[in-house]
């Protein structure tokens, strides 16, 4: 397939990035890391109090370091019983330099008295996509997935809190037990790129439309 649309990915956790890449296969578009744009990482501070503002904050910085369109991916775990904790930090959760085997048990240890009935939590992704023609003009779209806290981890796949997040509707497995592609068919990255497919179609058809142009 040739590519005729490249976006760097404006993230350095390799499960995202191979996430996105599995769920945007089938479109034309050449997806970059950072790293292999740039032979470096980006240091960004994600200091926003919301995914949007994180996600947004982290595709202008990388549009305007790479003079390309940028993808960001914020997204997170929002627990009822704890008001919506980890949310924003929850890459964060138990220290700044947390892996993701603390959070987890970090998590676990805020929710030890806390019944099954109110384990309810959220994962919720947000996709900001910058243009480096209109760099003030990002837009983005918004996944997310219901479900549950478990008492334990399970699973081996994933990353995060996979190995904690229960999937109701896939007879109550963790997110850590799914095969790629049940997790892609669910999961809050994977409603979030399904929402934001109609916006790179449209610019894979403008820029079509360009080298058609071009050609004469």
């Amino acid at each position: 397939m040739t590519r005729v649309l490249s976006v760097v990915i404006a993230t350095t956790n390799v499960g995202k990035l191979a996430e996105l890449r599995a769920l945007l296969a089938d479109l034309p578009v050449q997806l970059l890391a950072v790293t292999e744009v740039l032979g470096e990482n980006l240091a960004i501070n994600e200091d926003g109090a919301t995914f949007e503002h994180n996600a947004t904050l982290k595709a202008r910085a990388v549009c305007q370091a790479t003079g390309l369109y940028a993808l960001a991916d914020d997204s997170g775990l929002e627990v009822a019983a704890l008001g919506g904790r980890p949310g924003v930090r929850s890459a964060r959760f138990a220290h700044e330099r947390a892996t993701d085997a603390e959070n987890n048990a970090a998590l676990l240890r805020e929710l030890e008295d806390v019944p099954d009935a109110s384990r309810a939590a959220k994962f919720r992704c947000v996709l900001a996509l910058a243009n480096p023609w209109a760099p003030a003009e990002v837009e983005t779209v918004e996944g997310s997935c219901d479900g549950f806290i478990a008492r334990a981890p399970r699973g081996s796949g994933g990353f995060g809190y996979d190995p904690l997040f229960v999937v109701p509707e896939l007879a109550e497995r963790v997110m850590a037990e799914l095969s790629d592609a049940e997790k892609n068919a669910v999961s809050h990255r994977a409603r979030a790129v399904r929402a934001l497919r109609p916006v790179l179609v449209r610019l894979l058809d403008e820029r079509l439309r360009e080298v058609e142009r071009a050609l004469g």
